[in-house]
């Protein structure tokens, strides 16, 4: 989500990324990350964030040429591999 904020000009900071291991010591609500803007941009933020929730993935599935894994349409690159999709600019 902070890669989506940063693609509409919103800046965005993760916080709590390692407090994980205090899990039991800290309340495990406390260790969750959290996504942090500004105030002011928060109306702006919270839109485009409620926007991508509700949006369902974009594209075609679709199978990798170099491994033959099964892709869904919404990524460019296979996570296997990191072979390219087989349609340019999905």
């Amino acid at each position: 989500m902070r890669n989506l904020l940063a693609s509409y000009g919103i800046a965005a900071e993760i916080r709590n990324t390692t407090l994980a291991g205090g899990l039991g010591e800290i309340p495990m609500l406390e260790t969750w990350p959290q996504l942090w803007v500004d105030e002011s941009l928060y109306a702006e933020a919270k839109r485009v964030v409620d926007q991508e929730l509700r949006s369902p993935p974009r594209g075609e599935a679709w199978t990798c040429r170099s491994c033959g894994e099964r892709i869904e349409g919404q990524f460019t690159e296979c996570w296997r591999c990191a072979g390219e999709s087989p349609v340019p600019g999905t």
